[in-house]
C-alpha cells in the first residue's frame, strides 16, 4: 500500500472513497491495509437478494446501496436506512468505504461519481449539529492483473479532505457544497489511479502498457517489477500517448490498429509477449525440464484437495457474464465451502490411511504450502513449454513477420515518446 500515513487515527470519522475495479477484492484490500481501524462498506443492493448472502454480507460489515439505474426509483427511499446506519458508524469514529461510481468498471478508467456519499457524510455531521469533523479520504485500487492467482494488488491513499470548511455552505446551499466536495474527491481519485480515458483505443493501450510499457518504464527510471512504480510508469505512458494522439491522431490510431493485429497474432500462435524479450538458453531449459520431472511426483500429491478448491468456483464463474465477479466468487466459495469442507476431509483421510494423528496434523498444516507449490509448478511448466514452443516457431515466416511488426511498433513509439 502507498501513503498509509495519510489514514487518520482510529476514532476519527472517515469516509473512504475509491474507484471500483474488482468487486469484493476492492474493499477487502482496503480493510486489510488497516492496523486497528474498523470499517464497514456499502455495496450494490442486488448482491443482498439471496437471504443467506444477505445475512453473511451484513455480518461482515456490508450495507446495501440501491441505485436508480438498477433497482429503480421506488427503491431509492431504502437508502435512507443504509445512509443513517453508515452515518452513525462514521460518528462513532469508524470508517465507511464507498464506491461512488455505483458499480465496478471492467476497464482501468474512472466513471462519473454519484453525490450520494457526500449526502451521507454531510447529513451525518448535521445529526450531530456539525460538532464533529468528518474526513473523506480518496483512494484507488490497482491490480497487476484482474484475474488469476498470485497477482499483485495496490491500495493507494490520497490526502484527507475535511468537510468542516463546507459545513456552513451546506446549511444554505447543500447541493453546491456536495458538488464542490465531489469535484475535489474525484479529481484526487483520478490522479491516484491509472485512468485510460481513450476508450476507443483502450484495448491497444492496455496491451501496449504491458509490452512496450515495460521497456518504457525502465528507460524512464522506473522498476516495472514493482507495482507502485509500474503504476507511475503506466500513468506517464498513457499521458504521453494522449499527447501523441493530439499531435497526430491518424498515426496514433494506425499504431493502435497494428497493436491489435500483433496481439491477435501472438495469441493465435499460443505465445506471449514476454517470449520476444527473454534470452534463449538451452542449458537453463534442460535444467528446468529435469527439475519438472524430478518434482512431478510431489506435484501429483498436491493435486487433492487444492485443485478441487481451485476449479470448483469455475462451475459458477463460467456461467457469469461479468468476469469482474470471478475473484469474488472464487474467494467466497473457497472461504465458505470448499476449504472448510475439504481440508478437514483430507485430514481425516490422512489419519485413516497413515494411522498417525501427528502425521495427519502435519499434513493439514502443510496443505496451503502444497497448494502454493502446485500452482507454482504448473505456472513454471506452462512458461517452460511456451519458451520451447517459441524457439521452435522462431524461424517460421509467420513468426518472423510478427517479430518485425513488433519492432516496427516499438520503433515508432520510441520516437513519439521522446517528444
Amino acid at each position: 500500500m502507498v501513503n498509509k500515513e495519510n489514514v487518520p487515527e482510529d476514532g476519527i470519522p472517515l469516509l473512504i472513497v475509491s474507484n471500483h475495479q474488482n468487486c469484493m477484492n476492492d474493499p477487502l484490500c482496503i480493510v486489510y491495509s488497516f492496523n486497528r481501524r474498523k470499517a464497514d462498506f456499502i455495496a450494490r443492493a442486488d448482491v443482498f437478494k439471496n437471504p443467506i448472502a444477505n445475512r453473511f454480507l451484513r455480518f461482515i460489515g456490508l450495507l446495501p446501496a440501491f441505485r436508480l439505474s438498477y433497482e429503480g426509483e421506488d427503491s431509492l427511499s431504502k437508502n435512507d436506512a443504509t445512509f443513517e446506519a453508515a452515518g452513525q458508524e462514521l460518528m462513532n469514529g469508524r470508517s465507511v468505504i464507498i464506491y461512488p461510481e455505483a458499480g465496478h468498471q471492467d476497464k482501468r478508467w474512472l466513471g462519473s461519481f454519484s453525490l450520494g456519499y457526500t449526502k451521507l457524510a454531510f447529513e451525518a455531521a448535521q445529526r450531530e449539529n456539525f460538532k464533529k469533523e468528518i474526513f473523506i479520504l480518496p483512494s484507488c485500487n490497482h491490480y497487476s492483473s484482474y484475474f488469476g492467482m498470485q497477482q499483485d494488488e495496490l491500495v493507494k491513499y490520497g490526502t484527507p479532505i475535511s468537510l468542516a470548511p463546507y459545513y456552513e455552505l451546506f446549511q444554505t446551499k447543500p447541493r453546491t457544497a456536495q458538488r464542490q466536495v465531489n469535484e475535489k474527491v474525484r479529481e484526487q481519485t483520478k490522479e491516484l489511479m491509472l485512468n485510460i480515458e481513450d476508450l476507443e483505443h483502450y484495448e491497444a493501450l492496455d496491451y501496449l502498457r504491458n509490452s512496450y510499457g515495460v521497456k518504457f518504464a525502465r528507460e524512464n527510471g522506473f522498476r516495472p517489477e514493482l507495482l507502485p512504480e509500474k503504476l507511475l510508469a503506466d500513468k506517464l505512458f498513457i499521458e504521453k500517448m494522449a499527447q501523441f494522439k493530439e499531435r497526430n491522431t491518424e498515426l496514433m490510431s494506425n499504431i493502435c490498429d497494428k497493436t491489435l493485429e500483433m496481439k491477435a497474432a501472438t495469441l493465435n500462435a499460443n505465445i506471449r509477449d514476454w517470449n520476444f524479450e527473454k534470452p534463449f538458453s538451452f542449458g537453463r531449459l534442460l535444467l528446468q525440464g529435469i527439475l519438472h520431472i524430478l518434482t512431478f511426483p510431489v506435484f501429483i500429491c498436491t493435486i487433492f484437495p487444492n485443485w478441487v478448491i481451485y476449479f470448483a468456483p469455475k462451475l459458477i464463474t463460467r456461467k457469469t457474464s461479468d468476469r469482474m465477479f470471478d475473484n469474488s466468487i472464487n474467494f467466497g466459495l473457497s472461504v465458505l465451502l470448499t476449504i472448510p469442507l475439504l481440508y478437514p476431509l483430507s485430514f481425516i483421510l490422512c489419519w485413516i490411511i497413515s494411522g498417525s494423528l501427528w502425521m495427519a496434523v502435519i499434513y493439514l498444516l502443510t496443505l496451503p504450502l502444497f497448494g502454493l507449490f502446485s500452482f507454482l509448478y504448473y505456472k513454471s511448466f506452462i512458461k517452460w513449454k511456451s519458451e520451447i514452443r517459441f524457439r521452435h516457431r522462431k524461424d517460421r515466416e509467420s513468426t518472423k513477420a510478427l517479430i518485425n511488426l513488433r519492432r516496427m511498433i516499438f520503433s515508432l513509439l520510441d520516437k513519439e515518446m521522446k517528444k
